[in-house]
C-alpha cells in the first residue's frame, strides 16, 4: 500500500497540469492499494471549494463518491467517510465538519465512545451528535 498527498490527488482528479496528472495517473494505475488519509481528503475538498476551482457541493459529493468506488482506494475508515458523505448530503455542514463528527463517533479511547462533538459552527450543529459548548 502507498499513501498519496493532496497535490497528487488533485492532479489525478483535475488533470490541470499535464505532466503531473500523468504521473498521478500512473500511481493510480500501478499501485495495488492507495491510502487517502482523512487530512488529504478534507484538504482536497477544501481546495476544490476555493476560489481557484469553485466546485459546487454536488461536485464535491461526486468526487467522494468516485473515490469510494475506486477499487484501489482506501481511507483510514471507509465507513466513516461514507457516513460523513451521507451527513454532508443531508445538511449545510461542510464535509470536513461531517468527517470530524463521524470520525469522533467511531473513535474510542479506553472503551469509552464519544457522546458529542462540541462546536460553535451553526451549520455543523445540524449534524447529529453535535452540541454547543
Amino acid at each position: 500500500m502507498i499513501a498519496i498527498d493532496t497535490n497528487v490527488l488533485l492532479r489525478y482528479l483535475l488533470r490541470d497540469d499535464e505532466a503531473q496528472a500523468e504521473r498521478a495517473r500512473r500511481i493510480f494505475e500501478r499501485a495495488e492499494r492507495i491510502l487517502i488519509t482523512d487530512v488529504v481528503l478534507a484538504e482536497a475538498l477544501w481546495a476544490l471549494m476555493g476560489r481557484r476551482y469553485d466546485a459546487a457541493k454536488s461536485d464535491l459529493i461526486a468526487v467522494v463518491d468516485k473515490l469510494l468506488q475506486e477499487p484501489k482506494v482506501c481511507f483510514e475508515n471507509d465507513e466513516v467517510v461514507w457516513s460523513a458523505l451521507q451527513a454532508y448530503r443531508e445538511t449545510d455542514a461542510d464535509f470536513a465538519d461531517a468527517l470530524i463528527v463521524h470520525k469522533a463517533l467511531k473513535t474510542t479511547t479506553l472503551g469509552n465512545g464519544v457522546a458529542a462533538v462540541y462546536t460553535f459552527d451553526a451549520a455543523a450543529l445540524q449534524l447529529p451528535h453535535t452540541a454547543e459548548p
